[in-house]
């Protein structure tokens, strides 16, 4: 009875330590850059300022894209890829809609390197979700 009690307990220390290594994933969901750039891009530092095994995808469509493209700057006219680059140093990535390209006739040549594409910017958030990342709208 004794070692069926210190299997049980191992079980459930098993079970605990797992949890607690686990790397939380999020989604970061932008379809309105001039509203969300700045106070997101912001967000994932301080996210990751916290936890730095966190996974974070950023997610882009409409006009969300804006500030992946080359040469966007802030209402302050600082650049935004900057802070994008840094992101991306610390594992971030940034995932770009090509419904939106199609819809708003862009190429994916006026994006910074650092953005992704991916078919469905609604589709990967949903994805994403699916596979337990958490959803952040900043």
């Amino acid at each position: 009875m004794l070692n069926v009690r210190r299997l049980f307990a191992a079980f459930l220390l098993s079970f605990a330590a797992a949890g607690a290594m686990a790397q939380d994933k999020v989604v970061y969901h932008f379809d309105d850059a001039a509203a969300q750039a700045l106070k997101g891009l912001r967000n994932m530092k301080n996210h990751l300022d916290v936890d730095p095994s966190a996974k974070l995808t950023a997610v882009a469509h409409a006009n969300g894209v804006d500030f992946l493209m080359k040469d966007a700057k802030d209402r302050n006219g600082n650049p935004y890829e900057v802070a994008v680059q840094e992101l991306v140093a610390r594992g971030v990535k940034f995932e770009v809609c090509e419904i939106t390209l199609k819809n708003r006739g862009l190429k994916r040549e006026q994006f910074i390197e650092e953005a992704s594409f991916t078919p469905s910017g609604v589709v990967r958030v949903a994805k994403l979700q699916r596979e337990g990342a958490a959803y952040i709208k900043p």
